[in-house]
């Protein structure tokens, strides 16, 4: 089901200067054309969304006199939380929209449509995994979030033989684990912090997710009157269908079987040209079209979002080819494949290291000295 992880070509510090000159001159090159398309573009995408889930709220009611209409219903709720969540939410809170000036569109204002808070994320995303993305005990991704094991460097538990189950549970409820990814809950039950301590630093994260909650689950069923119970499950459904399809895109750009992971020491006298060549082998794109697209928040293009995360992703279809063509001049490896192809690869990521398994011989380094 697998393929051996191809070889990337370890760069002289010259060619590495040049490759990252290549990469920043792009990316000057676009930041410098933003303008109104842009902003078109994102507006566009919240209007869609919000007629989206106007359009389930309202079928969903309407399926209590006609249940057929239920599973539609469902579906377009599923689908405009998808959008908000993937393409608005996840994009604005990068800073893709501050230089235009528009306060619904500020990522350090903007909050999302999950449990998890926005504030929460732009420490364990934003910062923590785009900053040091895949270096093993620094990047929380890394560890499966916290609940598998996916790379051998990871230390095995005889728990880990059941993370197949796991898995599935755990994309179930994805929307739950980004919540309390910063929490660390672990550390409670090691000890090593008291029960009132995490409660203070879960707060604003208990907050937010009993507003959601109260949201989903009681205020639109009460709003359905007699059909409370069709809104109530087309809720529940559709946050299913979201987290999903959430995991399933964010894990074929991070675990599929191309991908790279790196120890700490990756980071002495790291440089940008460094970073750039990091994110290109931490990364995995999905081939497919503008509905992909859109639907993943154009993270069908994880490499190019790694690369300029606080660039609008709207522009990454036009900035991948570019990106692919220079890879090949430096001799590194683009991984991208169909939804099917890397999804695939996942699993088998996670099966297989659900077994002992020991690390990989380093046999290069990202650089020649």
């Amino acid at each position: 089901m697998t393929a051996p992880s191809p070889k990337h070509r370890a760069l002289t510090p010259e060619e590495l200067n040049q490759f990252g000159a290549e990469i920043d001159a792009l990316r000057d090159r676009v930041r410098a054309d933003l303008g109104e398309r842009d902003v078109r573009y994102i507006r566009g995408v919240m209007r869609l969304q919000r007629w989206m889930e106007v359009a389930g709220r309202a079928v969903l009611v309407a399926s209590g006199w006609f249940p057929p209409l239920w599973v539609l219903g469902a579906l377009l709720l599923g689908l405009s939380k998808i959008i908000e969540n993937m393409e608005v939410g996840h994009n604005i809170i990068h800073g893709q929209f501050d230089w235009t000036g528009d306060p619904r569109l500020q990522g350090k204002t903007y909050e999302w449509d999950i449990v998890g808070t926005a504030d929460n994320w732009r420490k364990t995303h934003n910062f923590r995994h785009h900053t040091y993305t895949n270096i093993h005990g620094m990047d929380d991704d890394v560890g499966g979030y916290g609940v598998l094991r996916l790379f051998p460097e990871q230390k095995w538990h005889p728990a880990n033989l059941f993370q197949p189950i796991y898995a599935v549970i755990f994309a179930l409820l994805f929307q739950w684990g980004v919540a309390i990814q910063d929490l660390r809950i672990g550390r409670y039950f090691l000890g090593k912090i008291s029960g009132k301590a995490l409660y203070r630093q879960a707060k604003p994260t208990l907050t937010k997710a009993g507003r959601q909650l109260v949201k989903d689950y009681v205020i639109f069923p009460l709003l359905a009157g007699p059909f409370f119970l069709p809104v109530f499950l087309g809720n529940l459904a559709a946050n299913g269908i979201r987290n999903l399809w959430t995991y399933s895109i964010i894990f074929c750009g991070h675990f599929t079987d191309t991908v790279e992971t790196f120890p700490r020491s990756v980071l002495k006298n790291e440089t940008r040209a460094h970073w750039y060549l990091r994110q290109i082998r931490g990364s995995s794109n999905l081939r497919g079209g503008k509905i992909l697209n859109l639907l993943s928040g154009n993270l069908s293009f994880q490499i190019e979002h790694h690369l300029f995360p606080d660039l609008p992703a709207n522009r990454y279809v036009e900035m991948a080819p570019e990106i692919q063509e220079i890879c090949k001049r430096y001799g590194q490896y683009y991984s991208n494949g169909s939804f099917t192809r890397q999804f695939s690869t996942v699993i088998w990521r996670i099966v297989r290291h659900a077994f002992p398994s020991q690390p990989r011989q380093r046999t290069e380094d990202l650089v020649l000295e």
